[in-house]
């Protein structure tokens, strides 16, 4: 990940709203949510939401389909990984048993 796109990320996350918004989307997993869902959940009004979501999507921190009348809006994983790598490159001088853990890399839920 470039400078640029980091700190993109990161000043796209450093709202409290944003980054509510964002961390439940990462605890929805790959379904995401759909946004009356998201906009329920943290209590904001819909237009409010709308703008916090369209900087989160110009960071590339969350991406959203239409599935009929629902907009479902899902965390980009990669990019969310991208910048843990890229505030972790250095960790520790390199020093192996200091990295991170393996990248999130959710699965969708199975049917039973």
């Amino acid at each position: 990940m470039e400078t640029e796109t980091a700190l993109k990320s990161l000043t796209a996350l450093s709202h409290d709203s944003r980054l509510a918004a964002f961390r439940i989307l990462v605890q929805a997993g790959p379904e995401g949510l759909p946004v009356g869902e998201l906009r329920e959940r943290l209590d904001i009004p819909a237009a409010t939401l709308t703008a916090h979501l369209n900087i989160l999507r110009a960071a590339a921190l969350v991406h959203d389909q239409r599935e009929g009348r629902v907009i479902r809006v899902r965390a980009s994983y990669p990019q969310m990984n991208g910048l843990i790598e890229y505030l972790t490159e250095n960790c520790c001088n390199g020093v192996a048993s200091c990295a991170p853990n393996q990248p999130c890399t959710p699965q969708r839920k199975t049917s039973r």
